[in-house]
């Protein structure tokens, strides 16, 4: 599969994502700055590997009547593979699952994702029960899909290659792209969806 710009298929999406609640995950740093509804996105900042998709999976269930989109990497849905079956037995209709592959371990200085060229993650979506999985390689391709894609009932699941972005700083050196603290996420959050906080 041919890798595109990461920031390139966020601009694609973002007109396609309505209200949607949007856990960037690792592509935060860019999403920040293509969002027109930062007090729908939900950044969780860089935890440890494994939570993105269980934390949306959540977040979808709780909120049945919001649309939850998440920008997941390989190397968290590795870390969590049970989170897949569970998502697709659960099935919430509301769930967009949109994984960029980026095959290195980005954020620990760009270690090399085992069998990176050869795992297929939406087959393994698709085992793991997934009604509706799709890859992409093309941004022209995509963009003339993600529209119908995101309005179709979920869970739904995009696999899309991205070229690595390698951050070398420590963690507690590097940019913060989250200029909003937890509890005011939280607040704008409750607000949006008209929540007394």
């Amino acid at each position: 599969m041919r890798m595109l710009n990461m920031a390139d298929v966020l601009n694609v999406i973002q007109p396609h994502r309505g209200n949607s609640i949007v856990v960037p995950g690792r592509a935060g740093r860019h999403w920040v700055k293509i969002s027109t509804k930062p007090t729908r996105d939900v950044p969780l900042g860089d935890p440890a590997m494994g939570g993105h998709a269980s934390f949306a999976f959540g977040l979808a269930l709780a909120q049945p009547k919001e649309k939850v989109v998440i920008f997941d990497s390989e190397g968290d849905i590795l870390m969590n593979l049970g989170a897949l079956p569970t998502i697709a037995e659960l099935a919430p209709k509301n769930f967009y699952h949109i994984l960029l592959d980026n095959e290195v371990y980005g954020t620990t200085g760009g270690q090399p994702v085992p069998n990176s060229k050869v795992n297929e993650y939406d087959v393994m979506a698709k085992a793991c029960g997934y009604p509706h999985t799709y890859r992409f390689d093309d941004l022209e391709e995509f963009s003339n899909q993600v529209g119908e894609i995101l309005h179709t009932d979920g869970p739904v699941f995009i696999w899309i290659k991205v070229r690595p972005e390698i951050e070398n700083l420590p963690i507690n050196q590097r940019v913060r792209w989250n200029t909003r603290p937890r509890d005011q996420v939280l607040r704008d959050v409750k607000k949006e969806m008209g929540v007394r906080a």
